[in-house]
C-alpha cells in the first residue's frame, strides 16, 4: 500500500497537473479502501471547494465544511477524525447534523497540511461500515503526500503563469522545472528503496545538485537521543570536500522541536553550538546556511543543514521552500525505511532463533550446515532442523517457505513446530510429510506453500527420504559419483489429500548426503542459473572433504557465481557417514 501511495504522488508530480493529481488520488483511495464516495476539498480565498470527487451525493459540501471547522477548531490536534450520525462528541455535533441532512452514515476526514497550514481536506464516506485504524493510517499517509503534491503542482502552475507573462522569468521557470523533476526523482527513488542509507544519500545529493547549494548534511538522533550525528553528507566541489566534511561531519546537540526552516545567522549559530558554531567564520564572510527539520507530526526524525559558500549566491526563499518540500517527502520515506529496518531486524532475530543452535552429535555421522540470507530482499523463510529418533536414527528436515519478511518467518516457525511435534510419532518420511501437509493446509495463507525435504539416516547407512516439491537431495560417494534421491510430491499446503512416496538408499562409509534449498541452484548470473550440473560437479570435486568444508564451498560458489550477492536465501545441510 505504501508503494501504491508513492506511485500516486510520483505520477502526479511527473505530469505537473493539479487536476490529475487530485483525480488520481481519489480513484486510488476508492480502489484501495473499497469506498464509493471520496472527495478532496481545497481552500482558496478563505472558502472550501470540492476540487475532485467520486460518487459524491448532495450535501457533501456542507459535511466537508463542518469537518473543516472541527479540524480547524476544537479537534485541531487530531491527524484524522471519524464522524457518524450517532455519537456524543460535542465538537462533532454540527457534522452529525450535516451528515443526517445529506443522508450519509459516516465520514472520515484527514486535513491536508503544509507546515501546519491547512490547505484542504481529504474525506471518505464509507457508509454504515466504519473504517479501521490501518485504513485511517493509510489515509493520513496519503494526505501528507497529497498535500506536498498539491503544493508542488500549485507552485509549478504559478511559475508557468508568470513565465508566460514575463520573459525575464524564463530562467527561474527552468530552475523550477528542474526542482519539480528532482522531486519526482526523489519520490521514484523512495518508492524503489526502503534502505535508510540510500534514502538519506538521495536527499543530500539531490538538494546539492538541483538547488545549487555547496553542501548538505543530514543528521539523525544517536541511540540515546542526546545529539544528532551525521549520516549523509554531500559536497558539490571535490576540492572543498575534505574541509567541508570536517565541519559538517561533526555531531550537533539535540535542538528544540521546530516545524519551520531556520536561516542561520551568527547569533543563532552560537546558540545552537556544535557543528553549527563551526560555520561562524564562513557566515562572517557572507556565506549562508539554513537548518530544516525532517519531521512527522509527532517526531523529529532528522535535521537537514544546507550551506552556500558564495556571498553572491545566498540561500533564497525559493531555495528554502523547495528544500522544505523535499524534507517533507523525505520524512515519510525515512519513517517508512526506519519501520522497515525495525521489522527486518525483528524478522532476522526471530529467524536466527529458529535455526539449530548447534549440530547434533551422532555416532558414525558427521554434519555440516550453512545458512545465508539474500543480500537484496527481506528475510526469507528457509529452515532446517534435526531430531534424534527413539530408534537411533537421525531425522533431518529442510524447508523453504514462500515469501519474505515477518510473514515468511512466522511460517518458518510453523514449519519447525510441525517437524518437532510430528517427527517422533510419524518418523517415516512419507508418513511425516502426509501429516505435516494436513497441518499446513489448515494454517498457511491462501496462495502460499512450503517445500520440504525430510530424511532419516542411521549410523549403519540406511537412508529414507521423501520430498514435498523440494529440490532432490544429492548422494555423493567417496569416489565422486553423485546421484539424486528422486522423490516427488506437491509442496505442503496445496492439496490436503496429497500423499508422498519415499525412497531408500544406502549411504556407504565415506559417503555424503546433501540437502539444499532452491536458492543454491537458482543463483543467477544474468539469465544463467547455477543449476544442478554445477552443483554435482562441485560435490564430486569435494567428495572427500569434510561436511562443513563442502557446505562452505558450495555457498561460496553460489555467491561467486551471482557476482558477490546472493539473490535468494541459501540453506545447506551435509551429512557424512564416517
Amino acid at each position: 500500500r505504501t508503494r501504491a501511495l508513492l506511485e500516486v504522488v510520483g505520477e502526479a508530480i511527473a505530469r505537473l497537473s493539479l487536476a490529475h493529481t487530485l483525480e488520481t488520488a481519489v480513484e486510488r483511495i476508492s480502489e484501495l479502501l473499497q469506498v464509493g464516495q471520496v472527495g478532496v476539498y481545497l481552500r482558496e480565498n478563505g472558502r472550501l471547494f470540492a476540487a475532485a470527487g467520486r460518487g459524491l451525493a448532495d450535501g457533501h459540501e456542507e459535511v466537508a465544511a463542518r469537518l473543516q471547522d472541527a479540524l480547524a477548531g476544537p479537534l485541531r490536534a487530531r491527524s484524522a477524525i471519524q464522524a457518524r450520525t450517532y455519537g456524543t462528541d460535542a465538537a462533532l455535533a454540527p457534522t452529525r447534523t450535516a451528515l443526517a441532512a445529506a443522508g450519509q452514515h459516516s465520514a472520515v476526514a484527514v486535513p491536508l497540511r503544509v507546515r501546519d497550514e491547512s490547505i484542504g481536506l481529504l474525506v471518505a464516506y464509507p457508509g454504515p461500515h466504519a473504517i479501521g485504524e490501518s485504513d485511517t493510517a493509510l489515509l493520513t499517509a496519503l494526505a501528507a503526500q497529497l498535500a506536498v503534491a498539491v503544493q508542488n503542482a500549485r507552485l509549478h502552475e504559478r511559475t508557468k503563469e508568470l513565465g508566460e507573462r514575463l520573459g525575464d522569468v524564463l530562467a527561474s521557470e527552468r530552475q523550477t522545472s528542474r526542482q519539480v523533476n528532482a522531486l519526482y526523482e526523489i519520490s521514484r527513488s523512495f518508492a524503489q528503496s526502503l534502505s535508510l542509507e540510500k534514502t538519506l544519500a538521495t536527499v543530500t545529493s539531490t538538494i546539492v545538485d538541483v538547488l545549487g547549494v555547496d553542501a548538505a548534511v543530514i543528521r539523525v538522533p544517536d541511540e540515546r537521543g542526546d545529539q544528532f550525528v551525521p549520516r549523509a553528507v554531500h559536497v558539490a566541489d571535490l576540492r572543498m570536500d575534505e574541509v567541508v566534511r570536517t565541519i559538517l561531519g561533526r555531531p550537533q546537540p539535540r535542538p528544540a522541536r521546530t516545524h519551520d526552516p531556520l536561516v542561520l545567522d551568527i547569533a543563532t549559530a552560537q546558540r545552537l553550538g556544535g557543528a553549527h558554531a563551526l560555520l561562524i567564520p564562513f557566515l562572517e564572510k557572507g556565506s549562508t546556511a539554513a537548518l530544516l527539520p525532517i519531521a512527522t507530526a509527532t517526531d523529529l526524525l532528522a535535521q537537514l543543514t544546507i550551506l552556500c559558500l558564495d556571498p553572491a549566491r545566498p540561500i533564497s526563499a525559493e531555495t528554502l521552500t523547495t528544500a522544505g518540500t523535499i524534507a517533507q517527502q523525505a520524512a515519510l520515506a525515512i519513517d517508512n525505511a526506519r519501520l522497515y529496518h525495525q521489522q527486518k531486524q525483528f524478522a532476522e532475530t526471530m529467524q536466527q532463533s529458529l535455526l539449530p543452535r548447534e549440530r547434533p552429535a551422532v555416532a558414525g555421522l558427521e554434519i555440516g550446515t550453512v545458512y545465508e540470507s539474500a543480500a537484496q530482499v527481506d528475510v526469507g523463510g528457509d529452515v532446517f532442523d534435526f531430531m534424534d529418533l527413539p530408534d537411533g536414527r537421525l531425522a533431518v528436515v529442510l524447508g523453504d517457505v514462500t515469501g519474505h519478511g515477518i510473514d515468511a518467518t512466522a511460517d518458518m516457525a510453523m514449519a519447525k513446530f510441525v517437524f518437532r511435534s510430528l517427527a517422533r510419532e510419524h518418523s517415516e518420511p512419507s508418513d511425516f510429510l502426509m501429516h505435516a501437509n494436513e497441518v499446513v493446509v489448515g494454517e498457511i495463507a491462501v496462495g502460499k506453500f512450503i517445500t520440504m525435504a525430510y530424511l532419516t539416516v542411521d549410523p549403519a547407512g540406511d537412508v529414507l527420504c521423501a520430498s514435498a516439491g523440494h529440490p532432490e537431495p544429492r548422494l555423493v560417494h567417496a569416489d565422486g559419483t553423485v546421484t539424486g534421491l528422486a522423490c516427488g510430491g506437491l509442496a505442503l499446503g496445496i492439496d490436503e489429500s496429497q500423499t508422498y512416496e519415499q525412497v531408500c538408499a544406502e549411504l556407504p562409509s565415506g559417503g555424503t548426503v546433501v540437502l539444499y534449498t532452491d536458492g543454491v541452484i537458482e543463483s543467477r548470473r544474468g539469465r544463467e542459473l547455477f543449476g544442478t550440473q554445477r552443483l554435482d560437479d562441485l560435490l564430486a570435486a569435494h567428495a572427500t572433504h569434510s561436511p562443513q568444508t563442502i557446505a562452505d564451498a558450495l555457498l561460496a560458489a553460489c555467491r561467486d557465481f551471482a557476482g558477490g550477492d546472493l539473490p535468494d536465501d541459501c540453506a545447506i545441510v551435509v551429512i557424512r557417514r564416517t
